[in-house]
This record gives C-alpha cells, structure tokens and sequence, in this order.
C-alpha cells in the first residue's frame, strides 16, 4: 500500500510541478484538460484520489506522458551504468537510457587511430550532430575539409554534409548527442538506445 501512496505522491508533485512550470494557474490547466479547477485542486493537495480517466487528459494538456508522469523514483531510473560496446576501431558508451523528449542519445565514444576515414567512409544524415573533446584530437572530416578538435573543444555542424569523425594522432574520446538519424548513421550496431524503425 506505501508504494501506491508513493506513486500517487510523486504523480501530484510532478502535476504541480509541471503546471507551475508552464506558468499555467489551475483554472488555467482546467480549461485545457476539460476538468473542474476544484477537483485539480483537490487532486494536487492529496484531498481526492487521481483517477485514470483524470490522468489522461492531465497528461496531454501538460504535455507529457503517462509514463513520464508515474515513472518510478528509484535510483536506477536516475543513475546509468554504461556498459562498454566495441565495434572494431570503436568504443561506445550509451550514457541516456533512452531518446528523451526532445529525440537524442547522448554517448561517449573512444576513436582509434586506424578509423578508416575515406571519402566512401562518411555519412550524411539529416539534422545536426554535436560533439565535444573529452581527451585527444579529433579529425572531423566534412566534406572537402579536414578540421582538428582539441581536448575540451566542441564541433557542432550540420550533418547534410557528408562527414565523419576520426582520431588524430593517439586514440580520442568524446562526448556525442545524437538523433534518431544520427544513432543509424553514428553509433555502431547493437548500442543503440531504441530499437529502430
């Protein structure tokens, strides 16, 4: 019975939450999920038990999920204990326990120098790729460019070009947040965080 208690405690603290953040008063959130202002009151304050047929349409006008609103509180939901994948000249770290809201994989990745780096080696995608130094040199190849990113910089580019990332003189790693279209292209097979479409 504490778990359900516990559950219903966190799904009216993130309802609260979530409103206050919108900037939305009660009346404001009632008009868009077609409930009474009271009976959110009521709801927030632990005074009236939440039902399902409540949560939905609570859900949607905050703009989020069912999921997201009653997922668990447990450490393990909170901390991630990457396991490293190896695909020849690469290391990969899955650091995200799965897309988020906004669509990305964040990982980290360890590049060996015998990366082939070729014109038939690189990749285009649509969107945006984002990377960061962690230690060692990058050599980003884009398009007819090779461009050289140091320990503690970042590169962030548009991913119609066609590009790939190698290591420059040593083995390098870095930070990466990838899309959906940059996980196909970027992260070696098995390590993605959703299976694709």
């Amino acid at each position: 019975m504490k778990q359900v208690l516990d559950v219903d405690r966190v799904v009216r603290q993130r309802i609260r939450a979530m409103r206050l953040a919108k900037g939305w008063t009660l009346d404001a959130l009632a008009r868009q999920c077609h409930l009474s202002a009271s009976n959110l009151s009521r709801i927030e304050t632990g005074e009236r038990r939440i039902a399902l047929d409540q949560l939905v349409p609570i859900a949607r006008a905050l703009g989020t999920t069912l999921d997201e609103l009653i997922e668990s509180e447990e450490d393990e939901d909170v901390v991630i204990r990457p396991h490293a994948t190896e695909a020849g000249d690469i290391t990969t770290w899955l650091l995200s326990h799965e897309r988020g809201v906004n669509g990305v994989t964040v990982a980290k990745m360890r590049i060996t120098p015998d990366r082939p780096t070729g014109p038939e080696d690189m990749v285009v995608h649509a969107g945006r790729d984002w990377f960061t130094v962690l230690s060692g040199t990058a050599r980003l190849h884009l398009g007819d460019r090779i461009i050289l990113v140091e320990t503690g910089d970042a590169a962030e580019f548009s991913t119609t070009t066609p590009h790939i990332i190698g290591a420059h003189d040593g083995p390098v790693e870095i930070l990466t947040i990838v899309t959906h279209d940059g996980e196909r292209s970027h992260l070696p097979h098995g390590t993605a965080a959703h299976p694709h479409d």
